[in-house]
This record gives structure tokens, C-alpha cells and sequence, in this order.
């Protein structure tokens, strides 16, 4: 934490995870940018923290806090977003199949 003011760490069922003091998963703000970025390709970097504050309602200078943690340990970050995005998947595929048996 001494390392990068702005981030701790929470234990979940997930386990450790680095989360801003005052806001999200450093994850889930990661996340944001990517999605961001993918939508809006060409949008400068500026422009493109602004957007994602706008969309989460987390600061740019929190953002940046949530990138530069990013950027130091890209791996652990990596994983939790990967991790999330299977689940998303697990849960939508398992939603699907319960609508496939009520409709027939």
C-alpha cells in the first residue's frame, strides 16, 4: 500500500484483492477502461479517463490510481478480470438452460 497511496487490499471470496480506498476493485475499473477503449478506439486518453468516469462515477485521478497499480501487477489483475468474465459466462449459460427447460 506504501507503494501505490490509494489502493488496499480486501479479502473476499474471491481472496485478496487490491481495491481503491474509496471505491471499486482496481479490477473492475481496469475492466472499464478496456471496454472503453474497445468502444471508443480512436478517442484520445483523455478523453477516454473521462468517459469511464463518467460511466462509473470513480474520479480520473482514482482511475489512474486503479492504472498505475494495473501496470505494476498486470498479472493479478488480469486474473481477477479473467475470473469474473467466467463467471459472467457460467451464469448466463446456466440462466440459458434453465429458459430452454420452462419454455420447452
Amino acid at each position: 500500500m506504501d507503494e501505490h497511496p490509494g489502493v488496499m487490499f480486501r479479502e473476499g471470496p474471491a481472496g485478496r484483492r487490491a481495491t481503491l480506498v474509496s471505491g471499486p476493485d482496481v479490477w473492475q475499473i481496469v475492466r472499464a477502461v478496456r471496454s472503453a477503449r474497445e468502444a471508443e478506439p480512436q478517442l484520445p486518453d483523455v478523453q477516454l479517463l473521462d468517459l469511464v468516469e463518467g460511466n462509473t462515477g470513480v474520479p480520473v485521478r482514482l482511475i489512474r490510481t486503479a492504472l498505475d497499480y494495473w501496470s505494476a501487477y498486470p498479472d493479478e489483475v488480469d486474473a481477477m478480470i479473467e475470473d469474473a468474465e467466467q463467471r459472467e459466462l457460467d451464469e448466463r449459460r446456466a440462466h440459458e438452460r434453465s429458459r430452454g427447460l420452462l419454455s420447452g
